[in-house]
């Protein structure tokens, strides 16, 4: 059996088209892979970590009280005089 250039054109395209897909495939699957990661360190982070807007909300609420405790000093300094 001969080979032609035809039939040995077909096989190297058919190498070539098994090696990009397999390659596209790879890359896929990779991907999907770091998305999970990526999912699972973001839901990580919102456990661990506190947001700027409630660390901000926090601060208020402390503040607050700290200026309330503030009063009552400045209300028993006062009595005293």
């Amino acid at each position: 059996m001969e080979l032609s250039p035809d039939m040995l054109w077909s096989g190297v395209l058919t190498v070539a088209i098994a090696a990009c897909g397999w390659i596209i495939k790879s890359i896929y699957v990779e991907q999907q892979r770091l998305q999970v990661l990526l999912n699972r360190t973001r839901e990580e982070m919102a456990k661990e970590y506190v947001t700027k807007t409630d660390s901000s909300a926090v601060l208020n609420q402390i503040v607050a009280r700290f200026d309330r405790i503030e009063e009552k000093i400045d209300r028993l300094v006062e009595a005293k005089r």
